[in-house]
């Protein structure tokens, strides 16, 4: 994958202006944490009726778990004993097995295309007036269809339970997916998957260049950059529906939007008037247009600080690009980076005290993440070939794009770098991630 700048992509525009249940991401756990829980997840009792594997709901939890890199789930053969309700945990026994946490349930069908779901997490340390404490002890009744989605649940709840962070099993990633057609020309998708790689599908498909894909607050709509007509135009759809609306399609760069955190107005890139691209925000109900930046320079990559007051950007008017942020009250503007001789594509960690970032080491490009009050950096890849960092909702992952053997893929990194995961496509090169919100049931 050769990697291009968003300045080097901007001179391109300038240049010019003048699905079934599979996985797609093949997730990889490449690093995990040295003192992972160790757990053991006991097939649910009824669970080999489900004769699909991609929705057997104690294959998924495992799944899950075990690549987060916090977990150590024993292997199947190792189990011995097959409870399927909490009073059914023998203390002892599982103890000499040195787990910690044993997770049982159970499946059964109510009928066509329906199924109860029963589920318990033992926590063996945690007893008070026994050796063992039920965390969870719940029951679900469900589609066929909706069963996978169900083990993305249960492995958030036991996340939480277990770890005392929010999981974000039942999150989506959006990616441009680019593949070779029969003429050898490219094609474009923008696909939406499982944050484990299943269930990809796609929301538009295209022989032009698709860019900068960026999730609403609700998680129901999708903004993006779309070369359609040959020159960038921005549009959002709706993900269930599919319907789009056109936001801009100025003459020039329409690119970059981000959306505020009300979801009722759109950041972006624009280059009016013939000028390079200054920063504007578009209200989405009316269409009225607010600039916040007005030099020669190149500004853009705008991302809301959580609070909704200010935008911070990627701009070279220092010469290089840097980050600022501009106070959406005062207009003031100032620059937040000075490590280094390029940094671009940041946004805000929640509460907004932090940001991730790209910084250039040399020649090579790497996550990293910045404390914005100490002015510290520390970088969270080393490969040298990483682009287009976005942030997990619970602050706790950085997916992004990089390179794994000349190919395009995707990979994950934690915020303390212990964990690292490695998602590539069987298909295609993967490009632009874009980390979903928590999303509703």
């Amino acid at each position: 994958m050769k990697r291009l700048s968003v300045f080097g992509v901007i001179a391109i525009i300038m240049s010019l202006v003048a699905v079934n249940a599979y996985a797609a991401l093949d997730i990889k756990l490449t690093k995990g944490v040295s003192q992972a829980i160790p757990i053991a997840i006991v097939p649910f009792a009824g669970e080999s009726n489900i004769s699909n594997p991609q929705r057997q709901l104690t294959k998924i939890i495992k799944h899950d778990l075990t690549n987060s890199g916090q977990f150590q789930a024993l292997a199947n053969s190792q189990l011995g004993e097959h409870p399927t309700a909490a009073p059914q945990v023998d203390y002892k026994y599982w103890r000499k097995k040195q787990v910690d946490d044993v997770l049982v349930g159970s499946i059964k069908q109510l009928g066509f295309n329906q199924y109860q779901v029963t589920v318990a997490l033992v926590d063996l340390y945690r007893g008070v007036m026994s050796p063992t404490k039920t965390l969870i002890n719940q029951q679900f009744t469900v589609s066929k269809h909706q069963l996978r989605g169900l083990g993305h649940h249960i492995s958030d709840l036991v996340f939480q339970k277990l770890t005392g962070e929010k999981g974000v099993f039942s999150t989506k990633i959006a990616y441009v997916l680019v593949t070779k057609r029969s003429d050898g020309k490219n094609s474009y998708a923008l696909e939406i998957a499982d944050m484990d790689g299943f269930n990809p599908k796609p929301l538009l498909v295209s022989p032009q260049p698709i860019m900068s894909p960026a999730w609403a607050p609700n998680g129901k709509r999708l903004a993006y950059v779309t070369f359609e007509t040959k020159l960038p135009q921005i549009y959002v759809s709706n993900i269930i529906t599919g319907n789009r609306t056109k936001i801009t399609s100025f003459p020039g760069i329409n690119g970059a939007p981000a959306w505020s955190p009300n979801g009722a107005k759109l950041a972006v890139a624009l280059s009016l008037r013939r000028s390079n691209p200054n920063i504007y925000v578009v209200e989405l109900g009316s269409g009225r247009l607010t600039q916040l930046t007005n030099n020669s320079a190149i500004n853009t990559e705008p991302a809301w600080a959580p609070d909704g007051k200010s935008i911070i950007f990627t701009s070279d008017r220092g010469g290089a690009p840097q980050i600022y942020q501009v106070n959406l009250s005062t207009r003031r503007t100032k620059r937040l980076t000075f490590n280094g001789h390029y940094n671009a594509s940041a946004s805000f960690l929640p509460g907004g005290k932090s940001i991730v970032l790209l910084h250039r080491e040399g020649k090579r490009f790497n996550i990293a993440v910045m404390d914005l009050k100490k002015g510290a950096l520390r970088a969270l890849t080393k490969a040298g070939r990483d682009d287009s960092p976005t942030v997990a909702p619970n602050g706790k992952m950085v997916a992004y794009a990089t390179e794994y053997h000349g190919k395009g893929v995707l990979g994950m990194v934690s915020l303390d770098s212990k964990v690292r995961l490695r998602l590539p496509d069987m298909q295609g090169q993967v490009q632009a991630p874009a980390w979903s919100p928590f999303l509703g049931s």
